[in-house]
């Protein structure tokens, strides 16, 4: 059995078969305080059940997630705080995102990622690049625009997505923004299999339940453990090392004055269109 008390994810195993589905479509599926905490609890309790071999992490809607839900954004520091203050406040904020991450990381079931949909920011950066495999759909398409807001690549994904498609395309979607069809992260290798658009949550149980068909569980998940093993401390660090780097550009300001310019931007594009 599985706890049921969740609200902002839903939570259940078919057989082998572990999914979690992010569950709040009309805000995109994006991260707030409680979906945060709560895929953290899915993770750990998948990890610890008895009879699965996937853990599938999916959304529900059109998208599978937009990424950090900016309306829950914590208040600001108070403005008298030092550069040091300021630090150890921003690096406070951030700590869920190292379990997160860490849940993930050290996961020992069979981790897919099926994206229903759209992936941006958060919500494409911070499971790609350690899922085991990655299943989308044909509408399906990714980008990460950490530079455009004065961010940089977090969770790690600078380091992970290096290791999944090179170091040149990952600069292409993580310092440039690329938006990345699903069709191109085939090719490139970061996508396994696209799946039908229509019935996809049964497609992918569906791929699951055929690898278990022919391929031991037991094995599978021993040769997860065999080629993660190498990664792990390397992941772990970029992890952290991310969100050090994320809280230093919080200390100087920039994502701040990257937001008030694109603000002004969106104003004066709804001015002009406002006088036609």
């Amino acid at each position: 059995m599985v706890s049921t008390n969740y609200t902002a994810i839903t939570v259940e195993v078919r057989g082998k078969i572990g999914i979690i589905t992010l569950n709040r479509p009309a805000a995109l599926n994006s991260f707030n305080h409680a979906m945060s905490i709560e895929v953290i609890r899915a993770f750990r309790e998948l990890n610890e059940h008895p009879d699965t071999v996937f853990t599938v992490l999916t959304g529900n809607g059109r998208f599978f997630s937009s990424g950090v839900d900016v309306k829950g954004s914590s208040p600001p520091p108070p403005p008298e705080y030092s550069p040091a203050e300021l630090k150890v406040h921003y690096m406070a904020q951030f700590s869920r995102a190292l379990e997160l991450m860490r849940s993930q990381i050290d996961h020992s079931k069979i981790l897919i990622l099926a994206l229903n949909g759209p992936a941006v920011g958060g919500g494409a950066a911070w499971f790609t690049g350690v899922a085991d495999i990655i299943l989308a759909t044909p509408s399906t398409w990714l980008q990460i625009p950490f530079n455009a807001l004065g961010l940089v690549p977090e969770n790690g994904s600078a380091q992970s997505f290096a290791q999944s498609v090179g170091v040149r395309r990952a600069n292409d979607i993580l310092m440039f923004g690329r938006k990345c069809s699903a069709e191109e992260l085939e090719r490139w290798g970061l996508v396994n299999r696209i799946l039908p658009q229509e019935g996809f949550r049964e497609h992918i149980v569906g791929f699951c339940e055929g690898q278990l068909e022919v391929n031991d569980g037991g094995s599978m998940i021993e040769t997860k453990r065999l080629q993660n093993a190498p990664l792990r401390m390397g992941r772990l660090f970029a992890v952290y090392d991310s969100v050090d780097a994320l809280a230093e550009r919080f200390v100087v300001g920039a994502p701040v004055e990257r937001f008030r310019l694109k603000r002004e931007m969106l104003m004066k594009g709804k001015k002009a269109k406002a006088s036609l």
